[in-house]
């Protein structure tokens, strides 16, 4: 990967919808060229997908809260019945392992905090596999989400 491969990345992860000439003028190369360097870039998988970015506020989404997952065990089927019981959460949009005390760190966005109190106390609780559950609700979001480093 060189310096135009990079500066193209960091152009469509600011813009999705940038046409070939657009990219082409940003970064000093024919329409062709820029086109190809992005067709090669999503074959090789560098770029997984083009996505909308949407106004949780607009969509009546006004809670988000990071909810940290102790689980009771760590076994295979322990571990896919909880993948499989987020995958039903359209409420939970990230979900990682973690070192630590926490085994997953969720990111949720939910209408209220009524909406959030029965995620926790209605969904995840009472799955078996689940010990523990600790919910932070974000006040004010001090950077939102940004282009990764290129």
């Amino acid at each position: 990967m060189d310096q135009a491969d990079r500066r193209l990345l960091n152009a469509l992860q600011r813009n999705a919808q940038l046409t070939a000439e657009k990219l082409g003028e940003l970064l000093n190369l024919s329409p062709s060229q820029a086109g190809r360097r992005r067709q090669r870039l999503e074959s090789e998988g560098v770029v997984t997908s083009y996505v909308a970015r949407l106004d949780p506020a607009k969509l009546d989404l006004g809670v988000q809260a990071f909810v940290q997952v102790q689980m009771a065990g760590h076994s295979p089927k322990e571990a896919k019945a909880f993948q499989r019981l987020l995958d039903h959460q359209p409420e939970v949009i990230g979900a990682w392992t973690l070192t630590g005390e926490a085994d997953y760190l969720l990111r949720v966005y939910c209408r209220d905090l009524a909406a959030l109190n029965r995620l926790v106390h209605e969904v995840l609780l009472p799955e078996p596999s689940v010990a523990r559950v600790h919910s932070q609700i974000v006040m004010a979001e001090a950077k939102a989400d940004s282009p990764l480093p290129t």
